[in-house]
């Protein structure tokens, strides 16, 4: 967990007030949930492996005594925890709101969630998301929209050039079948896929007769993964051409049209890539999974997927949902931090004896004007008060006397 100083704070809300904007401008409508969620519902077998990293909240009143008879049951410790993102609480928020929510509902949530990592680089106890949700639409028309208003955050914030791997979990379990692979196997046998950009083809053929997977399966992925292929084109040939026989049309379909759709806003040369060892690991997905990339970097800037099974748990109906998460910590390392807040932002330096009154005075007066203004007392040191209210995101100063005036203002730049 950190603590951010002003320049990184002020840095941090202007890359959110840009992917607020552009989300808003797209349709979508922010709310807010609270911090906790019951531990039942965050332990409910949706979160994968983000469950094992929530951080519980002890239930209240409970002596030493209680504390020892349920230290072997983490659920009779704790009916609380901190939420590990942001889509379990949407479910829940859908379900218990659903009476005064549109048909088709576009939420936007940016809010701190918390997992028990281990602390590293680029991995936080707590940490900011940023999530576009679309529920009430099973159409590929719904990814879209999450794909097309967040490819338009990227555009917004300087980052041309983004593209979205997209697959289907639907299309994985049906290459696995195809293959061979058990149905109590596969969870297993997806992590293991999942590595293929670390490990490459043959870092996951070992792996998958390590782990005695099917003998003959693992020969099939073998020589699936072995076999020639370029790029796949985002289009009904293109995809077919990267899967083995055997995959529904519906699924292939859904893609095609998804494809289309990107397309018809995008342009004709849509940054969609067909991948079909993406797996995305979290447990809820159902449908079209996608990974937000950047040519600057060799990570994933976001991603989400289909998740038609959740709101059910909670509702008692199946309702479709689809979201997007913008990797906002990432995004914020990538960008310049030499934005600033515009050159009405000022430091007024004044001396010991400027009476008070002048000073609001004159405060008051270039704040109506719409700067933003700082008052600093004049110190020996002015190199080092300076340097402060630049990093500070301050990008001009004038010095202030007794009887300086708005009009008599001298503002010099900063750097």
């Amino acid at each position: 967990m950190r603590d951010f100083l002003p320049a990184d704070k002020a840095r941090r809300e202007r890359v959110l007030a840009v992917i607020r904007e552009r989300y808003r401008a797209h349709g979508f409508d922010e709310i807010e949930t609270p911090v906790m969620e019951e531990y039942s519902r965050l332990h409910a077998g949706l979160g994968g492996d983000n469950e094992k990293l929530s951080f519980s909240i002890l239930k209240r009143g409970m002596d030493a005594e209680g504390i020892r008879a349920a230290a072997d049951d983490p659920a009779a410790l704790a009916d609380l925890g901190l939420r590990y993102d942001l889509t379990v609480p949407l479910a829940r928020f859908y379900a218990t709101n659903r009476a005064q929510l549109p048909t088709v509902f576009r939420a936007i949530q940016m809010a701190p969630v918390w997992r028990a990592e281990r602390p590293q680089k680029g991995r936080y106890r707590q940490f900011l998301q940023c999530d576009i949700d679309i529920i009430g639409d099973a159409s590929a028309r719904a990814e879209a929209e999450l794909m097309i208003a967040s490819l338009d955050v990227l555009d917004a914030l300087g980052l041309e050039g983004g593209s979205i791997r997209v697959n289907d979990r639907r299309l994985l379990d049906a290459m696995l079948d195809v293959f061979g692979f058990a149905p109590d196997e596969r969870p297993g046998v997806l992590i293991t896929i999942d590595k293929l950009d670390k490990v490459g083809p043959s870092g996951v053929i070992a792996e998958l007769r390590e782990r005695a997977a099917t003998p003959a399966a693992v020969d099939a992925l073998a020589a699936y993964l072995e076999r020639p292929a370029g790029a796949p084109t985002f289009d009904d040939a293109g995809i077919r051409a990267a899967l083995p026989d055997g995959i529904p049309d519906e699924v292939i379909a859904h893609l095609v049209a998804l494809g289309e759709t990107v397309a018809a806003a995008r342009g004709a040369d849509a940054p969609l890539v067909f991948d079909p060892f993406l797996v995305r690991g979290m447990g809820y997905y159902t449908g079209t999974i996608f990974e937000l990339a950047h040519p600057s970097v060799d990570y994933s800037l976001g991603g989400g997927g289909r998740y038609d099974g959740m709101i059910g748990r909670f509702l008692g109906q199946q309702v479709p949902a689809v979201g997007f998460s913008i990797g906002f910590e990432r995004i914020v390392d990538l960008l310049p931090d030499d934005e600033a807040d515009g050159d009405r932002s000022v430091v007024l330096v004044h001396d010991r004896d400027v009476p008070l009154d002048r000073l609001v005075a004159l405060k008051g007066r270039l704040i109506a004007d719409g700067a933003r203004v700082r008052l600093e007392q004049r110190v020996k040191n002015m190199k080092a008060l300076l340097e402060r209210s630049a990093a500070d995101g301050y990008t001009a100063f004038a010095s202030v006397g007794s009887d300086t005036t708005v009009e008599s203002l001298e503002l010099k730049p900063l750097s």
